[in-house]
């Protein structure tokens, strides 16, 4: 086997920087929300938006601005709740609605106990709340009164923003004729778009070549017939 056959998948950081989060029609509402806690008519919010669409990057906007931390749903416990509380003014909790990551009481109490401590806490989730499967009554009811910050779906001038910042990050450069077939063409997701950024880094790699709009059309076909890109 080749070496252009075994590509070596070398981690990236995507940049989490305030003037690296994209702006658009679809998520502005919920850049405005989250950026404006003291408007809240309570100390609780829920950010829902699809994979890839940013949620991370704004729940790191807002635990930064307001000297907080972020953990996962699944890090939520009857002991570490209060604790975590009395040391941060702001709290994210994201993935709130990944099946059987959380605990439905320790949930209940750090939001009562946060109102109570005074503390801000924003969760994050890919479904609003009334989608989640909630079995305790009161967790639900406080659920149900929060307010919901939605991220839609992106329009092309977003998608095109983001392929571009997605290849950065991983320290590559497209031309704008590579983005424009590829936005005409995609699957219209966050998800898709992060998918297949990954796909032609992969296959670049491989065949060591730049990303061009043969190398796009390729991946697309690849991508239509099912088979995969992970070959030159």
């Amino acid at each position: 086997m080749s070496d252009a056959q075994l590509p070596l998948a070398f981690g990236h950081v995507p940049s989490l920087a305030a003037d690296d989060f994209l702006v658009a029609p679809c998520n502005e509402a919920a850049h405005a929300w989250v950026s404006a806690p003291g408007r809240w008519p309570g100390p609780a919010s829920i950010l829902v938006g699809p994979a890839g669409s940013g949620k991370t990057h704004l729940a790191h906007l807002f635990a930064h601005a307001g000297g907080g931390m972020l953990i996962s749903a699944a890090e939520v416990s009857p002991e570490s709740s209060r604790p975590l509380l009395e040391s941060v003014p702001v709290l994210v909790v994201e993935d709130c609605d990944r099946p059987g990551a959380l605990d439905e009481v320790a949930l209940f109490h750090l939001i009562n106990q946060g109102r109570e401590l005074g503390r801000i806490l924003l969760l994050t989730a890919r479904t609003p709340p009334v989608a989640w499967a909630v079995r305790l009554p009161d967790l639900r009811s406080r659920l149900l009164a929060m307010p919901v910050a939605s991220i839609g779906t992106p329009d092309d001038a977003l998608l095109a923003a983001l392929l571009v910042k997605l290849f950065d990050d991983r320290q590559l450069r497209i031309g704008e004729d590579v983005v424009h077939f590829l936005v005409g063409r995609m699957e219209r997701s966050f998800a898709a778009c992060a998918g297949l950024v990954e796909r032609l880094d992969r296959a670049a790699l491989a065949g060591r070549r730049s990303v061009t709009v043969p190398l796009a059309r390729r991946i697309l076909e690849d991508d239509d017939n099912g088979s995969g890109t992970e070959g030159p």
